[in-house]
Protein backbone atom coordinates (compact mmCIF):
# COMPACT_ATOMS: atom_id res chain seq x y z
CA UNK A 1 0.00 0.00 0.00
CA UNK A 2 1.41 3.40 -1.02
CA UNK A 3 1.86 6.04 1.64
CA UNK A 4 -0.38 9.11 1.27
CA UNK A 5 1.01 12.24 -0.37
CA UNK A 6 2.02 14.68 2.37
CA UNK A 7 1.00 18.24 1.52
CA UNK A 8 1.83 21.59 3.10
CA UNK A 9 -0.87 24.21 2.41
CA UNK A 10 0.36 27.82 2.29
CA UNK A 11 -2.01 30.81 2.19
CA UNK A 12 -2.61 33.93 4.26
CA UNK A 13 -6.39 33.56 3.91
CA UNK A 14 -8.03 31.39 6.58
CA UNK A 15 -10.89 30.73 4.15
CA UNK A 16 -8.56 29.47 1.43
CA UNK A 17 -6.51 27.37 3.84
CA UNK A 18 -9.70 25.69 5.06
CA UNK A 19 -11.15 25.11 1.58
CA UNK A 20 -7.89 23.80 0.12
CA UNK A 21 -7.21 21.58 3.13
CA UNK A 22 -10.74 20.13 2.98
CA UNK A 23 -10.48 19.54 -0.77
CA UNK A 24 -7.18 17.71 -0.44
CA UNK A 25 -8.22 15.86 2.71
CA UNK A 26 -11.27 14.46 0.92
CA UNK A 27 -8.97 12.22 -1.11
CA UNK A 28 -7.67 9.12 0.71
CA UNK A 29 -4.33 9.34 -1.08
CA UNK A 30 -3.52 12.81 0.29
CA UNK A 31 -2.76 14.03 3.82
CA UNK A 32 -2.41 17.70 4.76
CA UNK A 33 0.50 17.67 7.21
CA UNK A 34 0.34 21.36 8.14
CA UNK A 35 -0.57 24.87 7.06
CA UNK A 36 1.47 28.08 6.79
CA UNK A 37 0.15 31.65 6.81
CA UNK A 38 3.01 33.35 4.97
CA UNK A 39 6.08 32.63 2.87
CA UNK A 40 8.54 32.76 5.77
CA UNK A 41 6.59 30.12 7.69
CA UNK A 42 6.33 28.08 4.49
CA UNK A 43 10.11 27.98 4.09
CA UNK A 44 10.57 26.98 7.73
CA UNK A 45 7.88 24.28 7.64
CA UNK A 46 9.10 22.93 4.30
CA UNK A 47 12.51 22.51 5.91
CA UNK A 48 11.15 20.85 9.05
CA UNK A 49 8.39 18.67 7.59
CA UNK A 50 9.85 17.85 4.16
CA UNK A 51 6.43 17.51 2.52
CA UNK A 52 5.94 15.71 -0.79
CA UNK A 53 4.06 18.66 -2.32
CA UNK A 54 3.37 22.29 -1.37
CA UNK A 55 0.37 24.36 -2.46
CA UNK A 56 1.40 28.01 -2.47
CA UNK A 57 -0.43 31.32 -2.64
CA UNK A 58 1.38 34.22 -4.30
CA UNK A 59 0.36 37.34 -2.39
CA UNK A 60 1.17 36.93 1.31
CA UNK A 61 2.60 39.10 4.12
CA UNK A 62 6.14 38.81 5.54
CA UNK A 63 7.39 36.91 2.46
CA UNK A 64 5.41 36.52 -0.76
CA UNK A 65 4.97 33.31 -2.71
CA UNK A 66 7.67 34.01 -5.30
CA UNK A 67 10.29 34.78 -2.64
CA UNK A 68 9.29 31.66 -0.71
CA UNK A 69 9.42 29.60 -3.90
CA UNK A 70 12.96 30.81 -4.65
CA UNK A 71 14.06 29.98 -1.10
CA UNK A 72 12.51 26.51 -1.14
CA UNK A 73 13.93 25.69 -4.58
CA UNK A 74 17.41 26.79 -3.55
CA UNK A 75 17.39 24.83 -0.29
CA UNK A 76 15.46 21.61 -0.92
CA UNK A 77 13.44 21.56 -4.14
CA UNK A 78 9.88 20.34 -3.58
CA UNK A 79 7.06 20.08 -6.14
CA UNK A 80 4.97 23.24 -5.75
CA UNK A 81 1.46 23.85 -7.11
CA UNK A 82 0.62 27.56 -7.18
CA UNK A 83 -2.82 28.93 -6.29
CA UNK A 84 -3.48 31.69 -8.81
CA UNK A 85 -5.99 34.53 -8.87
CA UNK A 86 -7.87 34.73 -12.16
CA UNK A 87 -6.58 38.21 -12.97
CA UNK A 88 -4.06 39.59 -15.45
CA UNK A 89 -1.65 40.34 -12.61
CA UNK A 90 -2.26 36.91 -11.10
CA UNK A 91 -1.58 35.23 -14.45
CA UNK A 92 1.69 37.12 -14.94
CA UNK A 93 2.89 36.19 -11.45
CA UNK A 94 1.89 32.57 -12.00
CA UNK A 95 3.96 32.42 -15.20
CA UNK A 96 6.92 33.76 -13.23
CA UNK A 97 6.40 31.08 -10.57
CA UNK A 98 6.30 28.32 -13.19
CA UNK A 99 9.49 29.77 -14.66
CA UNK A 100 11.12 29.56 -11.23
CA UNK A 101 10.32 25.87 -10.87
CA UNK A 102 6.71 25.51 -9.70
CA UNK A 103 5.22 22.39 -11.28
CA UNK A 104 1.69 23.61 -12.00
CA UNK A 105 -1.10 25.92 -10.86
CA UNK A 106 -4.84 25.96 -10.17
CA UNK A 107 -7.35 28.78 -9.84
CA UNK A 108 -7.52 29.98 -6.27
CA UNK A 109 -10.85 29.19 -4.55
CA UNK A 110 -12.76 32.33 -3.55
CA UNK A 111 -15.91 33.23 -1.59
CA UNK A 112 -17.72 33.86 -4.89
CA UNK A 113 -16.90 30.44 -6.33
CA UNK A 114 -20.12 28.74 -5.24
CA UNK A 115 -20.34 27.22 -8.71
CA UNK A 116 -17.46 25.13 -9.92
CA UNK A 117 -15.86 24.28 -6.57
CA UNK A 118 -16.19 20.60 -7.41
CA UNK A 119 -14.24 21.15 -10.60
CA UNK A 120 -11.58 23.13 -8.71
CA UNK A 121 -11.35 20.30 -6.19
CA UNK A 122 -10.88 17.72 -8.94
CA UNK A 123 -8.19 19.84 -10.62
CA UNK A 124 -6.39 20.50 -7.35
CA UNK A 125 -6.33 16.83 -6.32
CA UNK A 126 -5.23 15.70 -9.79
CA UNK A 127 -2.45 18.29 -9.99
CA UNK A 128 -1.17 17.54 -6.49
CA UNK A 129 -1.02 13.84 -7.36
CA UNK A 130 0.77 14.65 -10.61
CA UNK A 131 3.16 17.00 -8.80
CA UNK A 132 4.07 14.22 -6.37
CA UNK A 133 5.38 12.25 -9.37
CA UNK A 134 7.19 15.18 -10.97
CA UNK A 135 10.93 15.68 -11.16
CA UNK A 136 11.69 19.19 -9.95
CA UNK A 137 14.29 20.95 -12.09
CA UNK A 138 15.54 24.20 -10.60
CA UNK A 139 16.01 26.72 -13.42
CA UNK A 140 19.23 28.70 -13.47
CA UNK A 141 17.41 31.91 -12.57
CA UNK A 142 15.91 30.39 -9.41
CA UNK A 143 19.30 29.62 -7.90
CA UNK A 144 20.90 31.92 -5.33
CA UNK A 145 23.15 34.63 -6.71
CA UNK A 146 21.52 34.68 -10.14
CA UNK A 147 19.66 37.80 -11.18
CA UNK A 148 16.11 36.82 -11.99
CA UNK A 149 14.95 40.14 -13.38
CA UNK A 150 13.52 39.93 -16.87
CA UNK A 151 14.87 36.44 -17.25
CA UNK A 152 18.39 37.73 -17.71
CA UNK A 153 17.53 39.29 -21.05
CA UNK A 154 17.66 37.70 -24.49
CA UNK A 155 20.12 34.88 -24.75
CA UNK A 156 20.23 33.74 -28.39
CA UNK A 157 22.36 30.71 -29.03
CA UNK A 158 24.02 29.10 -31.97
CA UNK A 159 22.62 25.85 -30.63
CA UNK A 160 25.94 24.29 -29.68
CA UNK A 161 25.66 23.24 -26.01
CA UNK A 162 27.89 25.38 -23.82
CA UNK A 163 28.78 27.81 -26.62
CA UNK A 164 27.97 31.49 -26.11
CA UNK A 165 26.45 33.40 -28.98
CA UNK A 166 25.76 36.99 -29.88
CA UNK A 167 22.32 38.23 -30.90
CA UNK A 168 21.29 36.65 -34.16
CA UNK A 169 24.36 34.41 -34.44
CA UNK A 170 23.81 31.23 -36.43
CA UNK A 171 25.48 28.82 -38.84
CA UNK A 172 27.87 27.09 -36.43
CA UNK A 173 26.15 23.72 -36.56
CA UNK A 174 28.14 22.01 -39.26
CA UNK A 175 25.57 22.54 -42.02
CA UNK A 176 25.83 26.31 -42.43
CA UNK A 177 22.92 28.68 -42.13
CA UNK A 178 20.02 28.18 -44.49
CA UNK A 179 19.19 31.33 -46.39
CA UNK A 180 15.56 31.98 -45.53
CA UNK A 181 13.39 34.98 -46.23
CA UNK A 182 14.80 36.84 -43.23
CA UNK A 183 13.25 37.93 -39.93
CA UNK A 184 9.76 39.35 -40.33
CA UNK A 185 9.31 37.95 -43.84
CA UNK A 186 6.76 35.31 -44.79
CA UNK A 187 8.22 31.91 -44.01
CA UNK A 188 8.36 28.64 -45.89
CA UNK A 189 9.44 26.58 -42.87
CA UNK A 190 7.66 26.15 -39.54
CA UNK A 191 8.58 24.80 -36.10
CA UNK A 192 5.73 23.53 -33.89
CA UNK A 193 6.51 23.13 -30.17
CA UNK A 194 4.10 21.36 -27.81
CA UNK A 195 4.25 21.15 -24.01
CA UNK A 196 2.13 20.65 -20.91
CA UNK A 197 3.20 20.22 -17.26
CA UNK A 198 6.61 21.84 -16.83
CA UNK A 199 6.26 23.54 -20.19
CA UNK A 200 6.48 27.24 -19.22
CA UNK A 201 9.87 26.74 -17.59
CA UNK A 202 11.05 24.56 -20.49
CA UNK A 203 9.89 27.10 -23.06
CA UNK A 204 11.73 29.82 -21.17
CA UNK A 205 14.93 27.87 -21.77
CA UNK A 206 14.29 26.95 -25.40
CA UNK A 207 12.88 30.21 -26.85
CA UNK A 208 15.61 32.55 -25.52
CA UNK A 209 18.21 30.24 -27.07
CA UNK A 210 16.80 30.62 -30.59
CA UNK A 211 18.52 33.24 -32.79
CA UNK A 212 16.64 36.35 -33.88
CA UNK A 213 17.21 35.49 -37.54
CA UNK A 214 15.77 31.97 -37.31
CA UNK A 215 14.71 31.00 -40.85
CA UNK A 216 11.36 29.64 -39.69
CA UNK A 217 8.13 30.67 -38.05
CA UNK A 218 7.33 29.11 -34.67
CA UNK A 219 4.02 27.86 -33.27
CA UNK A 220 3.80 27.09 -29.54
CA UNK A 221 1.04 25.01 -27.96
CA UNK A 222 1.14 25.01 -24.16
CA UNK A 223 -1.76 23.43 -22.26
CA UNK A 224 -3.05 26.43 -20.31
CA UNK A 225 -6.43 28.11 -19.70
CA UNK A 226 -7.53 31.43 -21.21
CA UNK A 227 -5.76 34.49 -19.83
CA UNK A 228 -2.59 32.68 -18.83
CA UNK A 229 -1.34 32.10 -22.39
CA UNK A 230 -1.27 35.85 -22.98
CA UNK A 231 0.97 36.29 -19.94
CA UNK A 232 3.13 33.37 -21.09
CA UNK A 233 3.61 34.97 -24.51
CA UNK A 234 4.45 38.33 -22.92
CA UNK A 235 7.03 36.74 -20.64
CA UNK A 236 8.66 34.80 -23.49
CA UNK A 237 8.77 38.01 -25.54
CA UNK A 238 10.76 39.65 -22.72
CA UNK A 239 13.37 36.89 -22.56
CA UNK A 240 13.72 35.91 -26.22
CA UNK A 241 15.52 37.31 -29.25
CA UNK A 242 12.71 36.23 -31.56
CA UNK A 243 9.36 38.03 -31.37
CA UNK A 244 6.63 36.24 -29.38
CA UNK A 245 2.90 37.00 -29.17
CA UNK A 246 -0.37 35.28 -28.38
CA UNK A 247 -1.89 34.15 -31.68
CA UNK A 248 -4.94 35.76 -33.26
CA UNK A 249 -6.92 34.60 -36.26
CA UNK A 250 -5.39 36.09 -39.40
CA UNK A 251 -1.83 36.28 -38.06
CA UNK A 252 0.61 35.52 -40.87
CA UNK A 253 3.49 33.15 -40.13
CA UNK A 254 6.82 34.92 -40.54
CA UNK A 255 10.46 34.05 -39.95
CA UNK A 256 11.71 34.79 -36.46
CA UNK A 257 8.23 35.19 -34.95
CA UNK A 258 6.59 32.78 -32.49
CA UNK A 259 2.84 32.53 -31.91
CA UNK A 260 1.43 31.04 -28.69
CA UNK A 261 -1.93 29.26 -28.98
CA UNK A 262 -4.47 31.09 -26.79
CA UNK A 263 -6.13 29.10 -24.04
CA UNK A 264 -9.49 27.70 -25.09
CA UNK A 265 -8.68 27.59 -28.83
CA UNK A 266 -7.03 25.15 -31.21
CA UNK A 267 -4.42 26.95 -33.33
CA UNK A 268 -4.80 25.82 -36.95
CA UNK A 269 -3.31 27.05 -40.23
CA UNK A 270 -4.95 28.04 -43.49
CA UNK A 271 -3.53 27.00 -46.86
CA UNK A 272 -1.78 30.36 -47.22
CA UNK A 273 -0.05 30.15 -43.84
CA UNK A 274 -2.38 32.22 -41.68
CA UNK A 275 -3.48 31.36 -38.16
CA UNK A 276 -7.09 30.22 -37.78
CA UNK A 277 -8.32 29.81 -34.21
CA UNK A 278 -10.92 27.09 -33.66
CA UNK A 279 -13.36 26.16 -30.92
CA UNK A 280 -13.72 22.59 -32.18
CA UNK A 281 -14.12 20.07 -29.34
CA UNK A 282 -11.05 19.41 -27.16
CA UNK A 283 -8.67 16.66 -28.25
CA UNK A 284 -6.98 14.47 -25.67
CA UNK A 285 -9.11 16.42 -23.19
CA UNK A 286 -7.40 19.73 -24.00
CA UNK A 287 -7.88 22.84 -26.10
CA UNK A 288 -5.45 24.03 -27.40
CA UNK A 289 -4.23 20.65 -28.60
CA UNK A 290 -0.71 19.94 -29.85
CA UNK A 291 -2.06 17.27 -32.21
CA UNK A 292 -4.49 19.73 -33.83
CA UNK A 293 -1.77 22.28 -34.58
CA UNK A 294 0.80 19.75 -35.78
CA UNK A 295 -1.65 17.98 -38.08
CA UNK A 296 -2.79 21.29 -39.54
CA UNK A 297 0.81 22.44 -40.06
CA UNK A 298 1.72 19.12 -41.69
CA UNK A 299 -1.05 19.57 -44.25
CA UNK A 300 0.19 23.05 -45.16
CA UNK A 301 3.98 22.81 -44.83
CA UNK A 302 4.65 19.12 -45.50
CA UNK A 303 8.36 18.31 -45.29
CA UNK A 304 9.29 21.90 -44.38
CA UNK A 305 8.25 21.33 -40.80
CA UNK A 306 9.98 20.57 -37.49
CA UNK A 307 7.90 19.14 -34.64
CA UNK A 308 9.04 19.34 -31.01
CA UNK A 309 7.39 17.71 -27.99
CA UNK A 310 8.54 18.82 -24.54
CA UNK A 311 7.63 17.78 -20.99
CA UNK A 312 4.01 17.01 -20.17
CA UNK A 313 1.44 14.48 -19.04
CA UNK A 314 -0.55 12.37 -21.46
CA UNK A 315 -0.24 11.63 -25.17
CA UNK A 316 -1.04 14.94 -26.87
CA UNK A 317 1.47 15.44 -29.66
CA UNK A 318 1.96 11.78 -30.60
CA UNK A 319 -0.61 11.84 -33.42
CA UNK A 320 0.72 15.22 -34.53
CA UNK A 321 4.29 13.96 -34.69
CA UNK A 322 3.06 10.96 -36.71
CA UNK A 323 1.46 13.39 -39.18
CA UNK A 324 4.70 15.39 -39.42
CA UNK A 325 6.72 12.22 -40.06
CA UNK A 326 4.23 11.06 -42.70
CA UNK A 327 4.59 14.43 -44.46
CA UNK A 328 8.38 14.11 -44.49
CA UNK A 329 9.07 16.57 -41.67
CA UNK A 330 11.58 16.29 -38.84
CA UNK A 331 10.86 15.58 -35.17
CA UNK A 332 12.46 16.17 -31.76
CA UNK A 333 11.41 14.82 -28.35
CA UNK A 334 12.74 15.96 -24.98
CA UNK A 335 14.81 13.32 -23.18
CA UNK A 336 13.36 11.80 -20.02
CA UNK A 337 16.28 13.09 -17.93
CA UNK A 338 15.17 16.72 -18.18
CA UNK A 339 11.37 16.28 -18.23
CA UNK A 340 9.28 17.38 -15.26
CA UNK A 341 6.74 14.78 -16.42
CA UNK A 342 7.85 12.20 -19.00
CA UNK A 343 4.48 11.55 -20.62
CA UNK A 344 4.03 13.34 -23.94
CA UNK A 345 7.65 12.80 -25.07
CA UNK A 346 7.44 9.15 -23.95
CA UNK A 347 4.40 8.58 -26.17
CA UNK A 348 6.38 9.97 -29.11
CA UNK A 349 9.53 7.97 -28.37
CA UNK A 350 7.67 4.72 -27.68
CA UNK A 351 6.07 4.90 -31.14
CA UNK A 352 9.42 5.54 -32.82
CA UNK A 353 8.31 9.00 -33.97
CA UNK A 354 11.32 11.01 -32.77
CA UNK A 355 14.22 11.64 -35.15
CA UNK A 356 16.16 13.08 -32.23
CA UNK A 357 15.79 12.70 -28.46
CA UNK A 358 17.77 15.31 -26.52
CA UNK A 359 17.78 16.91 -23.06
CA UNK A 360 16.19 20.33 -22.73
CA UNK A 361 19.42 22.30 -22.95
CA UNK A 362 20.06 20.86 -26.42
CA UNK A 363 16.58 21.36 -27.88
CA UNK A 364 17.18 24.86 -29.27
CA UNK A 365 20.38 23.76 -30.99
CA UNK A 366 18.60 20.77 -32.49
CA UNK A 367 15.82 23.02 -33.80
CA UNK A 368 18.29 25.40 -35.47
CA UNK A 369 20.20 22.49 -36.97
CA UNK A 370 17.09 20.88 -38.42
CA UNK A 371 15.82 24.19 -39.81
CA UNK A 372 19.19 24.80 -41.46
CA UNK A 373 19.13 21.33 -43.03
CA UNK A 374 15.91 22.09 -44.91
CA UNK A 375 16.95 23.19 -48.43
Amino acid sequence: MNLPIRVLVVDDSAFTRKVVSDMLGSDPDITVVDIARDGKAAVEKARALQPDVITMDVEMPVMDGLAALRAIMSERPVPVVMLSALTQEGAATTIRALELGAVDFVAKPSHSMTVGLGEVRDQLVAKVKLAARAKVHVPRLARPGVDGTAGGGPRPSSGVPGEAASRGERGHLGQGARQGAGPGEECDTVVVIGASTGGPSALNQVLPALPADLSAGVLIVQHMPPGFTKSLAARLAETSAIAVKEAESGDKLTDGVAFVAPGGYHMLLTADGEVALSTDPPRNGVRPSVDATMESAARVYGDRLVGVVLTGMGRDGAAGMAAIKAAGGRTIAEHESSCVIYGMPKAVVDQGLADLVVPLQEVAGAIVQMVNQIP
